[in-house]
């Protein structure tokens, strides 16, 4: 098991934007702070995402179909996606958008979109990356360049995408969010945003913080679902606040806090902050919502 001291500068590294704590200093006070410069790069496979663990739905499993598809914006730059559903599905389905953390659309959010739609729907899980040239081929080069994605943008991004989705005839209409990391915190941006009104039935955010989002709850209409981990105190700070300005603007919210568990607990590609109990039981939730919810 990783310490807890360990995991927090990993957090600090990987949630620097603006100045992005260079990997060089990260290094530095990670080998200071276990002790040796081997004791550090030993710890290193534990805490970085490992992707090749990320395929516990297989890309070639004969029961899922997927397609790399690009749903024009307006700005004319295209939002790259990821579409998969059960390879045996008929009729409309609930539709469900999946949005990254703050690496982009990697392997293990393909595999979220996988799982999903395993689970009987329409799964996109965007690339909001596009809009700098895409998701880079490794964390550290996505790290570097993510500070250039702008949260507003990728908030109408999606509300141009949720509306052609919504429109396909495999969807029922009825579209759900779910988000991680960043892509929690950019769900709420979504749900809160004036222009999204009914866009948006469901919402699932997964420990991303809603900053500023309080005074905008009114203008959610969606149903919410929130998991956040006991340890992970820096996103949770502002969700009391938030619960409560959901709560007084009339908004089914419900929220949950896995005692024990880290920042991206939901993350098995990441061995220092999974937490499978955590990851199970959110699972289990968030389908049975988006089930709920979702149904025509």
């Amino acid at each position: 098991m990783v310490e807890q001291k360990f995991i927090e500068l990993f957090e600090e590294y990987t949630h620097s934007m603006s100045p992005r704590m260079p990997r060089r200093v990260f290094l530095e006070r990670l080998t200071v702070l276990a002790g040796s410069s081997a004791a550090a790069y030993a710890l290193l496979p534990l805490l970085e995402n490992n992707y090749a663990n990320a395929e516990t739905i297989p890309a070639n499993d004969p029961r899922i179909k997927a397609t790399d598809e690009t749903f024009p914006a307006t700005d004319g730059v295209g939002v790259k996606a990821y579409v998969v559903k059960a390879a045996n599905a008929t009729g409309k389905l609930p539709t469900v958008i999946v949005i990254h953390e703050n690496r982009g659309l990697n392997p293990h959010i393909k595999d979220i979109g996988r799982r999903m739609a395993l689970e009987g729907f329409l799964v996109v899980t965007v690339d909001l990356m596009s809009m700098i040239g895409g998701t880079p081929a490794t964390d550290e080069e996505a790290g570097a360049k993510f500070r250039e994605v702008q949260v507003p943008k990728a908030v109408a991004e999606l509300q141009d995408i949720g509306k052609l989705i919504a429109a396909r005839a495999d969807s029922n209409g009825k579209l759900g969010v779910v988000g991680f990391c960043w892509g929690g915190g950019t769900t709420n941006a979504l749900v809160t945003d004036a222009k999204t009104g009914t866009l948006i039935t469901a919402a699932v955010s997964y420990y991303g913080a809603p900053a500023g989002q309080p005074a905008n709850a009114g203008n959610v209409k969606a149903a919410i679902m929130l998991h956040n981990g006991g340890l992970d105190t820096n996103t949770n700070a502002p969700y009391p606040a938030y619960i409560d300005a959901l709560k007084a603007a009339g908004v089914k919210v419900q929220n949950f806090m896995y005692e024990g568990a880290n920042h991206a607990f939901n993350n098995d590609t990441n061995a220092a902050r999974f937490n499978e109990a955590a990851a199970k039981e959110s699972w289990t939730r968030t389908v049975n919502f988006f089930k709920e919810t979702l149904k025509a």
